[in-house]
């Protein structure tokens, strides 16, 4: 399976506008961080929730990656986002993501997300991805 420096390569060869870093892959995991700037936030201080929902899925796409190799076509099908408390406005971003089933077809996981640093999460995502199928 991919190494997380193999999977960071192909997120900025195929991906440049992320801001995502792999921070660690493997055992149907991956934490992921994304710095937040001005850019980043909305009105009232807090990081704007597009931002949140972007490192949920690539959380869950780099987890995925970890498994079944480098494969660019994996979509995300659906993806479910409960905003817990406020972010802070002046730390990054930090998912947590744990695939909770891993079929032939379809990969189920959750990411948790935080304020770097701090302990309470500020939003909880389940994700699903389909995965292609495998050419011989």
């Amino acid at each position: 399976m991919p190494l997380a420096s193999e999977i960071a390569s192909f997120l900025a060869a195929e991906f440049p506008q992320s801001k995502c870093t792999v921070l660690s892959v493997g055992d149907k995991a991956a934490t992921i961080r994304h710095e937040v700037g001005i850019a980043e936030l909305r009105p009232g201080g807090t990081v704007a929730g597009p931002v949140l929902m972007t490192v949920a899925d690539v959380a869950l796409y780099v987890a995925l990656l970890g498994e079944i190799g480098i494969v660019p076509l994996a979509v995300t099908t659906s993806l479910n986002i409960n905003f817990l408390r406020k972010p802070s406005a002046d730390r990054a971003i930090i998912g947590e993501c744990k695939l909770i089933k891993l079929g032939r077809t379809l990969a189920v996981g959750e990411v948790s997300l935080y304020s770097e640093g701090l302990e309470e999460p500020v939003a909880h995502v389940v994700g699903t991805y389909a995965i292609p199928p495998r050419t011989a």
